[in-house]
């Protein structure tokens, strides 16, 4: 059995001006597919953050966990693979501070 969960970053326009990033909203399903359109789909309507609250999100760097779930002989056994990858328009530098900032978000 499979289930996949999106967690990560955003990057967008602010209100009033300026731009910055906040922690997007965690995804969960047992489709591959249908998670990554989801999270593209809520970046483009905006719904991808997690309740800052943008003019408009720009883009986003994503963490997809693979969870694999096997039961060999009544013992359950689990398997988490990490990927990350980016959405939206972003431009290298904005790709650079979201990767700059998601390793202090790990480390604290």
């Amino acid at each position: 059995m499979k289930k996949y969960k999106i967690t990560g970053l955003v990057y967008g326009n602010f209100w009033g001006g300026g731009e910055g990033l906040s922690e997007a909203k965690i995804l969960i399903t047992t489709n591959k597919k249908e998670i990554i359109k989801e999270a593209n789909d809520r970046l483009k309507d905006g719904s991808l953050d997690a309740g800052m609250g943008y003019e408009n999100l720009i883009g986003a760097l994503l963490t997809l966990t693979t969870t694999t779930t096997t039961i060999i002989d009544d013992k359950i056994f689990t398997n988490e693979e990490y990927k990350n990858l980016f959405i939206g328009k972003l431009t290298s530098k904005q790709k650079n501070f979201l990767k700059s900032r998601s390793y202090e978000i790990l480390i604290n």
